[in-house]
């Protein structure tokens, strides 16, 4: 049975790294101006930043349903990719997918390097989707505000509320899973600060190149910056995750550096 199981993986490692990039490549995501969450953005900003910084072409589709069309995930379950015969979710799967097919950044990495570099991959994915969820479930202002009306626009009234009680639900069931349900703004706040101090000191010993890894980007780079700029540039009755990136202006350069060079939002000052 393992033996056989195995074997399926291998076959699939190998159908996978064989085809093209497909040019019809779709990325999913709810609608960014009347819908779309910090978490969310967050999340799918970091898997654009990593496509762009692949150079690999990619279309985006917003649609209402797209949490529900996800094939699910760890965290946000957005966005997900369709990409010829294969869909993954969120940003690991789909940043192993793109390495299965020797077309992602940071290969000149040694497994070293790589393995300290996904040790700060894991450390800015948990800490600020944790912040994000907290922020935009448990902060009632924030979630009456923003988080309820945003969420249930696409909804007809009463499956709105419907929706926002089962999207409540879940994501405190996700900051409890993570044991941040039990904590108060000030904890949280504390926790973002020191991933913030960690990725500013990892910035900074490389200080003639504006990666943190060399003269190339690599997925600690695009996962960042999805993370960094959606809280910089997501307006909230409660702004206290936003105050305390700006106090790190490494990482604010390091912010302003990536969206002019593959986004050219300009959204930052």
């Amino acid at each position: 049975m393992q033996q056989s199981v195995l074997l399926s993986q291998l076959a699939t490692s190998h159908k996978l790294s064989e085809e093209p990039w497909p040019e019809d490549a779709t990325l999913y995501q709810p609608y960014e101006v009347e819908q779309i969450l910090l978490p969310e953005n967050a999340s799918c900003l970091a898997v654009k930043a990593y496509l762009k910084m692949c150079n690999l072409p990619f279309d985006i589709r917003t649609c209402s349903n797209a949490e529900h069309m996800s094939p699910g995930g760890r965290m946000t379950k957005l966005p997900f990719i369709r990409a010829g015969a294969f869909i993954f979710a969120e940003f690991e799967p789909i940043v192993n997918f793109v390495e299965q097919k020797d077309m992602a950044i940071g290969n000149l990495q040694d497994e070293d390097e790589k393995a300290d570099m996904r040790t700060y991959v894991s450390l800015v994915e948990n800490i600020f989707t944790m912040a994000e969820l907290y922020i935009s479930f448990k902060n009632e202002r924030v979630y009456k505000e923003v988080t309820a009306p945003r969420n249930g626009s696409v909804y007809p009234w009463p499956m709105n509320h419907m929706q926002n009680y089962g999207k409540r639900r879940n994501a405190l069931r996700l900051l409890k899973v993570y044991q941040w349900d039990d904590l108060n703004i000030d904890n949280v706040i504390e926790k973002v600060a020191k991933c913030c101090e960690t990725l500013e000191y990892k910035l900074k010993e490389s200080p003639d190149t504006p990666f943190f890894y060399g003269d190339q980007p690599c997925e600690l780079d695009a996962i960042a910056f999805g993370h960094l700029f959606s809280i910089l540039t997501t307006t909230l009755p409660n702004m206290a995750l936003a105050q305390t990136v700006q106090k790190f202006k490494h990482l604010v350069d390091f912010c302003r550096f990536i969206d002019e060079k593959y986004f050219q939002t300009r959204c930052l000052p």
